[in-house]
């Protein structure tokens, strides 16, 4: 089990550079007693209430990309306090990543008030999803209203998933710019029929495709044009 160490304390105070080194000895030896290979130690001076800590980033970021299965900490209030330590909780929580703390000798057992409150903010971004999803669908509705027609204009349908998708016509994606649907909604809308694209790409072959329409433009009013 891969695991990365996290410690804090509040205070630059000299006095609590020994609450640091004690943290991760203590965990230390946590993570040796269920076996698990610690990969980083990250160790930090910021208040619990700050969300935006060097610290903590650095382990949300290592927790994405390198696959760690549990976080070590003292306890949860090391993570943060305050509404900080619930997002922080549900960020890590989300991700099915374990939390040992050495206030229970093992994996994390969150109080029954802190349950409640990541339960209700599971349920609100689970909302917010249907939501988004929601508005997705009702702007590939509109599409289809005005005209756009996928059955006729997206020649790779069903062809297997593969790096050529990402070549979808550039006239399908400036039709449903000019039916007024966002970017989001136009790589939604195409991902729907089996285009590998993101908001990015879409967003991006447009530029490029207005940009050329201008060179065109200015070309043809060149003096030079018609000679």
């Amino acid at each position: 089990m891969k695991a990365i160490i996290y410690c804090r304390v509040s205070t630059e105070k000299e006095s609590q550079y020994s609450s640091l080194k004690r943290q991760e000895e203590e965990l230390l030896r946590l993570a040796q007693q269920h076996g698990m290979d610690v990969i980083d130690v990250i160790k930090e001076k910021a208040s619990g209430y700050d969300f935006d800590r060097e610290g903590i980033l650095l382990l949300l970021s290592k927790i994405k990309d390198e696959k760690v299965d549990a976080v070590l900490i003292q306890d949860e209030t090391r993570l943060g306090r305050g509404n900080a330590k619930i997002a922080l909780l549900h960020c890590i929580l989300k991700d099915h990543i374990k939390l040992f703390s050495i206030s229970h000798n093992g994996e994390l057992q969150l109080s029954e008030s802190d349950s409640m409150v990541l339960q209700i903010v599971s349920m609100v971004e689970e909302y917010q999803r249907k939501l988004h999803n929601s508005k997705i669908k009702r702007g590939m509705n509109r599409a289809i209203k005005n005209g756009y027609r996928p059955e006729r204009n997206l020649k790779n349908k069903g062809v297997h998933a593969g790096r050529e998708r990402i070549e979808v016509p550039i006239s399908e994606i400036v039709r449903l710019r000019n039916n007024e649907l966002t970017f989001s909604e136009i790589a939604a809308t195409l991902r729907g029929f089996g285009y590998d694209i993101s908001k990015a790409t879409v967003n991006r072959r447009y530029l490029e495709y207005i940009e050329e329409q201008k060179k065109m433009i200015d070309m043809n009013k060149s003096p030079n044009a018609n000679m």
